[in-house]
């Protein structure tokens, strides 16, 4: 089935709407089709802006009452008034969302909550990954012609508490990142590299540590990348891992 027929299904099946077969034929095309991925996150984050938009302007009690006692035209002209109405709503509601999004991006705490959203859903997922392997000299070529960017991992040595499990495509605010998956004491640590310059406006400091969401997070810059490591395993082990990406990437 061709991209955009796909794309037509976007909302059915984020609505949770969609017959399971093909839901799961969706979910399938996904991994496989970044334009559609990325129209996926799209939306996903459409979606966030115009809840986040609801929760923050709410119609005061005075405007209500004086909606509710504006006269209504005669009958014949009802539904036409409606309309306008309807359409003044659309256009109040669509401004408030590019005003927020353009004027804010995208703050730090919400960079951290949609990571973690992308965490939980991959592991979450029957295929966490898209190519499976422990071996660095097989992950990071396929990334190639994937994402505009390349990236060292570490080498980790034969008793390293850490293993690789991994990694696929990952996209923040349609930025398209390397999402790699690791494991330690069976806990799996996500991470992130993204391009620095395409989200750097949207953080507001460097080399945070901290928990979000539950989670342990590191996150730095270096030669022009940004990384975020991201997992329930303790603050040291993320920390760990970070240092073992730190010394690959700058080797």
């Amino acid at each position: 089935m061709p991209g955009d027929q796909w794309q037509a299904k976007l909302d059915t099946y984020l609505d949770g709407e969609l017959p399971p077969e093909e839901a799961k034929a969706l979910d399938a095309h996904l991994r496989a089709c970044p334009s559609c991925t990325a129209e996926m996150s799209s939306r996903v984050q459409l979606r966030r802006v115009v809840k986040n938009v609801g929760n923050r302007y709410t119609l005061s009690s005075d405007f209500r009452r004086r909606m509710t006692t504006i006269a209504v035209p005669q009958k014949s002209s009802r539904r036409g008034w409606w309309w306008i109405a309807a359409a003044a709503a659309a256009v109040i509601v669509v401004a408030g969302v590019i005003g927020y999004s353009s004027s804010r991006g995208l703050s730090r705490e919400q960079i951290y909550s949609e990571l973690a959203d992308q965490h939980v859903a991959t592991l979450a997922s029957n295929t966490p990954v898209d190519v499976v392997s422990t071996d660095r000299h097989t992950v990071k070529p396929w990334f190639q012609g994937k994402i505009p960017f390349t990236f060292n991992l570490p080498e980790l040595p034969a008793d390293s508490e850490f293993s690789l499990i991994g990694g696929r495509v990952s996209y923040l605010h349609q930025t398209p990142g390397a999402h790699l998956i690791y494991e330690v004491r069976k806990h799996q640590i996500s991470v992130f590299i993204f391009q620095d310059r395409a989200i750097l406006e949207m953080l507001t400091s460097e080399g945070h540590v901290g928990r979000k969401l539950s989670f342990n997070v590191e996150s730095w810059n270096h030669d022009g990348l940004r990384f975020f490591v991201m997992g329930d395993a303790s603050a040291e082990d993320i920390h760990k891992l970070g240092r073992l990406l730190r010394n690959a990437d700058a080797s």
